[in-house]
């Protein structure tokens, strides 16, 4: 069996496209070339990859086999061109992150800046997905680190708690709730909710009221935490919000932070990965600084 680095470029770009002709022009070919390299592909490796249809292609239960492996291959290709090239090994390369709402708000911009700042040559894509999203795209080498709170769910991957999350309820400066000090969630569902659209966190509420039969009176959704805390503060609903961006805000607006005593608030950050030496030279220093500013962040924060 032989393929090349290009053949497997070609399948993945077809797979993701879920169109020959698409796929083709990503990879700098012509339908034709693209549809021969393809069948030399399926003939190596005895197996149809791809269903045709009307309107494209799609994967068989082979092609998602396939789909996997070529995606680590392709990751672990690049990560050993970046190891070296003509540049210091962890000065260049080029990393992807997917992470939740909150660490891309609260943790990644100050981590990334400085880290950036230091290595002009290496370039970062940072997507922002759900947990279940970025467990599966660590899994399935579409991103080399992931970030999320609360538990993960997968024993195939590693993983590394650099520091804790509280989720918080935030109210006006007058409202009912205010006279607690720590409720609850399940008691703050009968009032109206300012929520953080297409958010992660959003997602996770979501499940989280369906899970209680409950009903999450969503009266607007913003774009920010900011804008979310604007709202709140005129009057027009209660929120949930990571505690730093909670009491961050609370300093500049009429704002009040309660303390929820469900333990689903209390969660830990982590940053997942399929393994630590696989992982570029860059993505390893990134690692250290991330974990290093989150200690000197917690020493702070100790009384």
């Amino acid at each position: 069996m032989h393929f090349d680095v290009a053949d497997l470029k070609l399948f993945v770009h077809i797979a993701e496209l879920e169109n020959v002709t698409r796929g083709a022009e990503r990879a700098a070919l012509s339908a034709a070339a693209a549809s021969a390299r393809l069948k030399s592909l399926e003939g190596q490796l005895g197996s149809r990859l791809f269903y045709r249809e009307s309107r494209g292609v799609s994967l068989t239960p082979a092609g998602e086999i396939l789909l996997r492996h070529a995606r680590v291959i392709l990751r672990q290709f690049e990560h050993v061109k970046s190891d070296f090239s003509v540049h210091a090994a962890d000065a260049a390369g080029h990393i992807r992150i997917f992470a939740n709402t909150t660490a891309i708000t609260e943790v990644l911009p100050k981590v990334l800046a400085r880290f950036m700042g230091e290595r002009p040559e290496v370039t970062v894509d940072l997507q922002e997905r759900s947990t279940r999203e970025v467990v599966r795209g660590i899994l399935d080498a579409a991103a080399d680190i992931g970030i999320v709170a609360g538990p993960i769910g997968s024993p195939r991957l590693e993983s590394i708690c650099f520091s804790t999350d509280r989720l918080v309820l935030v109210t006006p400066a007058s409202h009912p709730l205010n006279r607690w000090r720590s409720i609850a969630f399940e008691k703050a569902l009968q009032y109206p909710h300012v929520a953080l659209r297409g958010s992660t966190l959003q997602g996770f509420l979501t499940e989280l009221v369906d899970s209680m039969d409950g009903r999450l009176n969503v009266r607007i959704a913003m774009s920010s935490f900011e804008s979310m805390c604007m709202m709140i503060e005129a009057g027009v609903g209660i929120g949930l919000l990571p505690e730093t961006a909670a009491i961050r805000h609370a300093k500049g607006m009429r704002l009040n932070v309660i303390q929820l005593s469900d333990a689903w608030a209390f969660r830990e950050r982590r940053v997942l990965f399929r393994e630590m030496n696989a992982l570029p030279a860059c993505a390893r220093v990134f690692l250290n600084g991330l974990m290093s500013d989150s200690e000197t962040a917690n020493l702070r924060a100790r009384p």
